[in-house]
């Protein structure tokens, strides 16, 4: 019979760790800052509803699910929505089921963003796809740029042609990588918040505990899991950068930012083709870019893994996905991107008067950019 411990993520014993440890390092999927449990510890240092479900069965551990435990024994993914991929954690061969694994941990349902299933524990494709871009080093940074260069030469070009025009006009160009300016990680967050506010979104940083686990990581500069902030400076001004967590070869950035008064120049495509040149000289194999903004991100990446979107019943509690009540909503749908905002707000925002304001501002902006979309439609 499957059972399941349900703990604080710093319950943890030091033999579960590694047992946690070990399925990652199996599972090559499993790479990733946001799936060990140090990222786990992390959100329960700022969140009180953090949890891990550590299922076992005749006394031998089985997996792990970290989690938020939500009214109406409904979960979400742990440091959601900043963990852009999450799993249900388990060796290779593990016989789990991953709704029979919901039952056992109390939980109704699970809500997901970006679900990674390599082992099949939920037996069926858990929602919508939704393609993520990864840098993987198959050499040196270096090489990977050439390889991009070569498949997309008037892209690489042109903005080869504002990395000129930046450094004529502003100084030298140079990338800081890792930089600990405090001042600079500050600028980041700034320009963040303004550009969520400009695009009439949400602004995920505004939360206590969303600003608490950004400077927590930034402050942890050692150990398996840190933060690394990586910058682009032109004559010693801030031009860009991206701040995030990285395991010993893995980086997840969370924030990207650019300097919104040099948007002419590209920063952003400056940023990343010099941040990826400098890869190897950082230890690391994968830069993690997540999903959407393919304009942006496909030109560099060379893979292209499938995450899901969606909700999961457990055994008893309902059918094994509901997109009425948890909806999977689908890019390009107007209903789907409201939807999903409105996910955004429930998972990133814990006081109810905070979700309402949050809500509001969601309907009263997605209503007037509904209205703009339609105006062009017509004029065209």
């Amino acid at each position: 019979m499957l059972q399941a411990d349900v703990l604080r993520p710093d319950a943890l014993s030091l033999q579960d760790r590694e047992a946690w440890r070990a399925m990652c390092a199996a599972t090559p999927e499993f790479d990733s800052p946001l799936l060990s449990p140090e990222f786990a510890e992390a959100v329960a240092r700022v969140r009180d509803d953090a949890a891990v479900a550590v299922f076992r069965r005749n006394g031998r551990t089985q997996g792990f699910l970290a989690h938020h435990r939500r009214p109406g024994a409904l979960a979400r993914a742990i440091g959601a929505p900043f963990s852009d991929v999450h799993a249900l954690i388990t060796a290779p061969g593990a016989i789990l089921d991953g709704r029979e694994a919901l039952f056992a941990a109390g939980l109704k349902a699970w809500r997901f963003s970006n679900l990674i299933d390599p082992h099949g524990v939920f037996g069926f494709a858990p929602g919508e796809p939704r393609e993520r871009f990864v840098i993987a080093l198959e050499g040196t940074g270096e090489a990977h740029m050439e390889a991009m260069r070569a498949a997309s030469p008037k892209k690489f070009k042109n903005w080869r042609r504002l990395d000129h025009k930046l450094e004529r006009e502003h100084g030298e160009v140079a990338l800081t990588a890792p930089d600990r300016d405090g001042q600079a990680f500050e600028q980041l967050l700034t320009w963040k918040r303004e550009q969520l506010k400009r695009s009439g979104l949400h602004d995920l940083l505004r939360p206590a505990w969303v600003q608490g686990l950004m400077r927590q990581q930034f402050a942890t500069q050692q150990g398996p899991f840190q933060g690394l902030m990586i910058t682009l400076r032109a004559g010693g001004r801030l031009v860009a950068g991206h701040f995030g967590v990285r395991t010993a070869t893995a980086f997840h950035p969370w924030i990207a930012s650019v300097d919104p008064e040099l948007h002419a120049y590209s920063p952003g495509q400056l940023f990343l083709s010099r941040a990826i040149a400098a890869m190897d000289g950082l230890g690391l194999a994968d830069y993690d870019l997540s999903a959407g903004h393919e304009h942006y991100k496909a030109p560099y990446a060379n893979r292209r893994p499938v995450a899901f979107e969606g909700a999961i019943f457990a055994h008893g509690a309902g059918p094994a996905m509901a997109p009425s009540l948890l909806r999977a909503v689908t890019p390009g749908d107007a209903a789907g991107r409201l939807g999903r905002r409105l996910d955004q707000i429930a998972s990133v925002e814990l006081e109810m008067g905070d979700r309402v304001r949050g809500l509001i501002e969601a309907g009263l902006g997605w209503s007037r950019r509904e209205k703009a979309r339609q105006h062009l439609e017509a004029a065209e």
